[in-house]
């Protein structure tokens, strides 16, 4: 996946704005790129989208809106709509809003995770209606996570509260992490009873309840120190520190417990709860939390490399503004970089990353030559290939 020279990487960024950034495109090249996003090989597909990403709006926005409504190839379809998206152009709403209901799993995906991020009034009823028929291991999850940023409707605070009891467990814990996530204060009563319940939902419901940051959570997360098993412990002490108490005992914790169980062998289900853990902590607004991911996982290895740079590509996406300030301040940035690489080659999370890349490229533009934020974020776009 990592075959284009970097060097050529560095050629393209030093020229000038108008020329590098949408440089001038043909309709035949931006055609053949593409028809190349859906191509087997990774290297192609990766300089495919890049080329996409640099042309003109008024050249890509509408071969993508074309592309994504009626390419032959399916994926090709998909990559157009999450490429799409990192335009921020108004006409990409009615092709989302189209693929709402289109056959192609992919696409709806792209689209309630795009409405999950432009809300609207009325959208609302239509993600309910959808609730009946959506059943895909990906889309599903999408769709409830949509549903989360319309908490404020009644009826949505009253399908989804249901479905924290209710429904495989595998959609439960979409539903539980995207009420966490958007801090669902009217989920909290069944959330709790899903955290008492030793079981695979158990951690989901902890870090969700941490999250919320309810005080009604404490005393039953208290309890759970006391009663739940070792590999939920990491995330009651992450949870009972986003919601103020002892936290710096709580978080001393969660960081002992992922040193001790990366240097033991036998203990991987403790690693991941751990990163996992404290990657939530990093998520809520703690750089330390973050800065020591980054500490144990930049020079781990496998086993352990993995959930820890999973963790730390989820606070990439869900807390852009605080990556970007900590690798500010890191003087191993391409390690940390490398880091965020093998995150993004493991999560499937092509819109949120297509809205990283985003972010991250017009931070490049605004920021003055050599400055930190020029230097962080030239790294990223050259580590990341975007």
């Amino acid at each position: 996946m990592r075959l284009f020279s970097l060097l050529a990487v560095s050629v393209l960024l030093v020229v000038a704005p108008d020329q590098q950034d949408r440089a001038a495109v043909s309709p035949a090249q931006l055609a053949t790129a593409i028809d190349h996003l859906g191509k087997f090989e990774a290297a192609v597909r990766t300089q495919a989208a890049r080329t996409v990403r640099r042309a003109p709006p008024a050249q890509a926005v509408p071969a993508l809106m074309q592309a994504a409504s009626g390419h032959a190839d399916g994926y090709v379809r998909f990559r157009a709509l999450v490429l799409l998206s990192g335009f921020n152009d108004p006409r990409a709403r009615d092709v989302m809003s189209d693929a709402l209901d289109d056959p192609n799993d992919r696409l709806r995906t792209v689209a309630y995770a795009y409405f999950e991020h432009n809300p609207e009034r009325g959208m609302a009823d239509r993600l309910l209606k959808a609730l009946d028929k959506e059943d895909g291991e990906f889309v599903r999850p999408a769709l409830t996570r949509a549903l989360a940023a319309y908490g404020d409707e009644p009826k949505v605070r009253t399908a989804l509260t249901a479905l924290v009891l209710r429904g495989q467990d595998l959609f439960r814990a979409a539903v539980i992490e995207a009420l966490g996530d958007y801090r669902a204060s009217y989920a909290v009563a069944p959330m709790i009873e899903v955290a008492k319940l030793d079981g695979p939902l158990q951690e989901d419901a902890v870090l969700a309840l941490g999250r919320i940051g309810d005080p009604r959570a404490l005393g039953a997360l208290a309890a759970l120190q006391g009663s739940a098993p070792r590999v939920r412990q990491p995330a009651i002490a992450a949870a009972i520190c986003m919601l103020g108490t002892n936290c710096g005992s709580h978080q001393k914790f969660v960081v002992d417990t992922l040193t001790f169980a990366m240097k033991n062998v036998g203990f991987q289900d403790l690693v991941r709860a751990a990163a996992r853990s404290l990657g939530a902590l990093a998520e809520s607004g703690k750089d330390d939390a973050a800065g020591t991911l980054i500490d144990l996982g930049a020079t781990a290895r496998d086993p352990a490399r993995a959930p820890i740079a999973l963790a730390f590509g989820t606070v990439a996406l869900r807390n852009t503004p605080l990556l970007m300030k900590l690798l500010a301040a890191r003087s191993d940035l391409h390690d940390s970089s490398l880091l965020l690489r093998d995150a993004f080659d493991m999560l499937e999370e092509d819109y949120e990353e297509e809205r990283f890349f985003a972010t991250v490229r017009r931070a490049y533009w605004r920021s003055p030559e050599r400055s930190t934020e020029r230097r962080v974020t030239d790294e990223l776009i050259q580590t990341l290939e975007f």
